[in-house]
């Protein structure tokens, strides 16, 4: 296997891992370094979605407790099942809409001149929803949340189906907007992301599996495990953040960042590629 390609999959992993579960979008900063890095084949596109399940396995192993609870009182606890519904309904929206929409998005909105548009305009309506949600909050946590809440958040996920929006940004500022708490929304986000992300890797694998082979096997392993390790520290990091911080500091980055793309991209500085 080549070294080159090695480094460049532990590159793409780490993006992966530390853009996931923050509110700048982890496919927008994927084809924006697929495309500095030469990294963005068909192959390669199979490749962004299945590292998501590293990140995954980040967010389990942080809520591990709560999963093993859930799991274990399906049977008989109604607050467990009331949770797992919740998070089922709201999944639901995105493999629908997933199905219906997902070649034509991917084969037209994937370009770094989308993402950087939406990194800016998403970053506006971050900074809009931070002063909008200074009001008392309607759901503290998750136990708290009804089943109308749940679709509602899981309807505001699809958005992040156009690149450069952001799955958790959708999640957690939606969330916020429909008056979960700050916490309420970040915890509903991870657990959604579970079925979300796992789902679409093995959706993505499955369908592209002629495209792949036993020698890929290094490729994906090594992006995997950089994708795992930088979203167990991001996960952590943004917890403890949460409770004393907004999201304004991402807004700003997304539109200083999106602002830099566009300007390179018209001056020629930087021949990204779709």
């Amino acid at each position: 296997m080549d070294l080159i390609l090695l480094f460049k999959a532990a590159v793409m992993g780490v993006v992966e891992g530390l853009t996931e579960f923050l509110p700048i979008s982890s496919t927008g900063h994927l084809i924006l370094a697929g495309s500095l890095l030469g990294f963005n084949d068909d192959k390669m596109k199979v490749f962004d979605i299945a590292i998501q399940t590293g990140a995954i396995v980040a967010v389990i192993i942080v809520y591990w407790q709560r999963l093993r609870e859930t799991m274990a009182g399906l049977g008989s606890d109604a607050k467990a099942q009331r949770f797992a519904i919740n998070v089922a309904i709201g999944f639901v929206p995105a493999v629908v809409l997933g199905l219906l929409f997902g070649k034509a998005i991917k084969a037209h909105l994937f370009t770094p001149i989308v993402v950087a548009s939406t990194f800016i305009i998403g970053g506006f309506i971050i900074l809009w929803a931070e002063r909008r949600t200074a009001v008392a909050t309607r759901v503290e946590t998750v136990d708290d949340m009804t089943r109308l809440d749940a679709l509602k958040v899981g309807l505001v996920q699809c958005l992040a189906m156009i690149p450069g929006t952001s799955r958790s940004g959708a999640t957690i500022i939606g969330g916020m907007l429909l008056g979960l708490s700050r916490k309420c929304a970040t915890d509903y986000s991870f657990f959604l992301a579970i079925p979300t992300l796992v789902g679409a890797g093995l959706y993505s694998l499955y369908k592209e599996r002629a495209l792949l082979s036993a020698a890929d096997i290094p490729l994906f392993g090594v992006g995997l495990l950089f994708s795992f390790l930088s979203a167990w520290v991001c996960v952590r990091w943004l917890l403890r953040y949460i409770s004393t911080h907004t999201f304004v500091v991402f807004a700003w980055y997304r539109i200083a960042f999106g602002i830099v793309v566009l300007i390179t991209a018209y001056s020629g500085l930087v021949t990204w590629a779709d």
